[in-house]
Parts: structure tokens; C-alpha cells; sequence
């Protein structure tokens, strides 16, 4: 039976932006609460939201951060040179997205195949050279894949094993598609760093899982995958990056694209030590969480008591998640701004806060901005010097809030 850890009342589905014709409209909202299998460590949302709901029309293109594509170029740049990569390799992704990171490897010579459930998004890739499928990844796309001869030397899943409704079959799907010799590269937010920063925002019905190394290595054992390698990354708020291989092949690796085998054992060692794995890890977030939440209120009534004006940057689906869980709305935000063209003119889910193009923040000059996609705080504040030198500041929320 799965432990309870945090809940987060009702919340509407973080990337259902509204728009003008939908605003009006009921709109539909899923209890949010996240909770541990004591038994497997796994940590869950227990609420299941079918995927074709969330997924086949997508609001986030992952090129709109100049900084994520740099972090997809750096590490196909480490697999075409470690991997020995050629042009007859195949490099397949998993919820390829806009092909923010097969672009790369396409750009080198390397055949690429993205897949991808979104069918805005699978468009947008092909359109710019991407080949992509608009699919749900699952055992019979990979079964077809394999039937036809397109398997893959390298496979990423880059942020979605987190939204996978079965995970041993997505597990099932991957060690069928990946050849004998090849490397599976999966990215994930690192469930210590959820806990340990405060990011409770991560946690929304796109993401119904939330992991561990020891959980992680679990289910891909049950599939004749091993966890050869595992790096710890900055990226969305701390992730994990493994590199799985088929098991017959992992007593022969020293490395993988220069991170040690070791680092896996080592790392599950440590999770065990601190108890990554168990309930007791977990039970004062939910307090935590709390005391956020009335410590940014009050920032945020500080500022308006003043007679102050705030805006929001970043229509993310943690700045979703955020806003309904604290009840911030459009009394204290008057606007959203977002780099992305297909969010601009769209509403939050939820507060109904509309959502505007960048420039509106020097525009407008608002007195604080507070920072919704604050994963990519050192981007947006260097791409945001201009309002920042004329007297405005940014709220960073989390772990605590914070005025800069």
C-alpha cells in the first residue's frame, strides 16, 4: 500500500493552457498528491491521468531554452566521439520533442529517428529536418521497430521516464530496441533533489513518477538492462543521467562517455545509507512545502501592501502547479511573461493569468517578477539584464523565496 507524502489538493493539468474560446469552461482538475511504495521506494503521484489527455497536444518545445540545447549538444558531442558513432549508426529518442537534441547528432552524420506523442511537436521536428513518429512509445512500436530493422546504437529518454503509465513496459521497449552493443541515456529529475531543494512544483500529473537510482535500477534489471553508469546533473532543478546497457555486456565497460562504471554502485550505496528508499526520508516534506508557501505569501503581500506591482516569468508547468497550490492569482500577478510564441495569448490553468510575450516586462516595469521557471534562473536573469538594470527584481521561489 503506498504511503502518502505530500498533497496538493485539486489541481488542473499544468500545461492545459487556456485560451480565449476555453476560459470560461469547466475545467478539469485531478487530486495531486504524491505518495512512496514502501515496499519498491518507489515515489509516485497516486492519481493516474490518461496520457492521451496530457500528451497529444503539448505546449513546451524544448528549443525555446538556449541553454537546454546547449545541454543536449554537449552530451551528443561526448556519444558521436565516445560511441564511435558513423553514418550508418542510429540514434533514436524517446519523446524526441521539437528535436532540440537529435539535431545535433544529425548535424554530425548520424542518422537519427526521434519519437514523439505530440502531434504540434512531432510536426514542428519534422519540419526542421527531425525525422519523428507521433507515437507513444510502448513494446509494439518497439517490436515494429525492431521488425524493421531500426534499432538503435544510442537511445535517449530525456524527462520522460517520469510520465510513463508502465514502467516495465517502457523498460521492455527500450531493451528491445537498443542492440547488443548499444547504450541507453536516461535523464530524469533526481527525486533526493525534489526533496532536499523543496521542488514539491515538479510534482504534477505529467509526472507520475518521481526517482531514485535504487528504484530506476530496479526496473530496468527486470528487463535485462543494467545501470553501467550514472552522473548527477543541475539541469531542472538536479537530475540524474544513466547510462544502461544489456547486462551481458556491462562486465566489459570501464566507462561510458567518460563517466566511470563505479559511479552506479557507488551512488546506490549512498541512497541506501541515507534511506532514499524508505518512508521515514519523506515525512517532513509536506510541512516544509507549507512553510514555503506562507513565507512567499507574505513576500509577495509585502510587496503589494507597498503598493507594488508583480508579474511572472515562465508559463511553466511547475509555475502551475505553484500558483494553485499557494493561491496566487491574478490579484497579485497581472501577468505571465513567456519566451514561446504558442503560449503567448494563452491563460494559466487554473488562475487564469494571461500569458504575454517578454518584452511586456521592461514595458511595464513591474516592481517584482516572480521566477516560475526558476530552473533556468541564470538564463532568464542574463536574457533579462535590461529590466533588471532599470530597477526591477526577480522572486526565485525555491527552495526559498528569494529577491535578487
Amino acid at each position: 500500500m503506498l504511503e502518502p507524502v505530500l498533497s496538493l489538493g485539486d489541481q488542473p493539468l499544468a500545461n492545459a493552457l487556456l485560451t480565449d474560446e476555453t476560459l470560461d469552461a469547466p475545467e478539469p482538475r485531478y487530486p495531486l498528491t504524491l505518495a512512496i511504495c514502501p515496499a519498491c521506494g518507489l515515489v509516485q503521484i497516486t492519481e493516474a491521468v490518461p496520457p492521451e489527455a496530457m500528451f497529444r497536444e503539448y505546449a513546451y518545445f524544448s528549443s525555446v531554452s538556449d541553454a537546454f540545447v546547449e545541454h543536449a549538444r554537449a552530451i551528443a558531442t561526448r556519444m558521436v566521439s565516445g560511441s564511435g558513432l558513423t553514418d550508418s549508426s542510429l540514434v533514436i529518442e524517446i519523446a524526441s520533442n521539437d528535436g532540440y537534441l537529435l539535431q545535433h547528432y544529425a548535424a554530425a552524420g548520424v542518422p537519427v529517428l526521434g519519437i514523439d506523442p505530440a502531434r504540434n511537436i512531432a510536426a514542428a521536428a519534422n519540419a526542421r529536418g527531425v525525422p519523428t513518429l507521433p507515437e507513444f512509445f510502448d513494446p509494439g512500436l518497439a517490436d515494429e521497430l525492431r521488425r524493421t530493422g531500426r534499432t538503435a546504437d544510442v537511445l535517449h529518454a530525456n524527462n520522460v521516464i517520469a510520465h510513463v503509465p508502465d514502467l516495465d513496459a517502457f523498460a521492455a521497449g527500450i531493451a528491445t530496441v537498443l542492440k547488443p552493443d548499444g547504450v541507453a541515456v536516461i535523464e530524469t529529475p533526481y527525486v533526493r533533489e525534489l526533496v532536499e531543494r523543496l521542488e514539491f512544483d515538479t510534482i504534477y500529473h505529467e509526472h507520475r513518477y518521481y526517482h531514485s537510482l535504487t528504484a530506476l535500477s530496479r526496473i530496468l534489471e527486470r528487463q535485462g538492462l543494467e545501470v553501467a553508469a550514472v552522473e548527477r546533473l543541475e539541469v531542472h532543478g538536479g537530475s540524474l543521467r544513466i547510462f544502461a546497457v544489456h547486462r551481458d555486456r556491462a562486465a566489459g565497460l570501464d566507462a561510458i562517455a567518460g563517466v566511470p562504471v563505479g559511479s552506479a554502485a557507488a551512488m546506490l550505496a549512498e541512497e541506501a545509507a541515507i534511506g532514499l528508499d524508505r518512508p521515514a526520508y519523506y515525512h517532513d516534506f509536506a510541512a516544509r512545502v507549507t512553510a514555503l508557501g506562507e513565507d512567499l505569501r507574505r513576500l509577495l503581500a509585502g510587496i503589494k501592501d507597498q503598493g507594488g506591482t508583480i508579474a511572472a516569468y515562465g508559463a511553466a508547468a511547475k509555475g502551475t502547479v505553484l500558483l494553485n497550490a499557494f493561491g496566487i492569482g491574478p490579484d497579485t500577478v497581472d501577468f505571465v511573461v513567456d519566451r514561446s510564441p504558442y503560449k503567448q495569448g494563452r491563460y494559466m490553468p487554473g488562475v487564469h493569468i494571461p500569458i504575454v510575450p517578454t518584452e511586456r516586462l521592461v514595458e511595464a516595469m513591474p516592481d517584482a517578477c516572480l521566477l516560475l521557471a526558476w530552473n533556468f534562473a541564470d538564463e532568464i536573469l542574463a536574457q533579462q539584464e535590461g529590466y533588471r538594470s532599470l530597477g526591477g527584481r526577480f522572486i526565485i521561489p525555491v527552495p526559498a523565496p528569494e529577491l535578487v
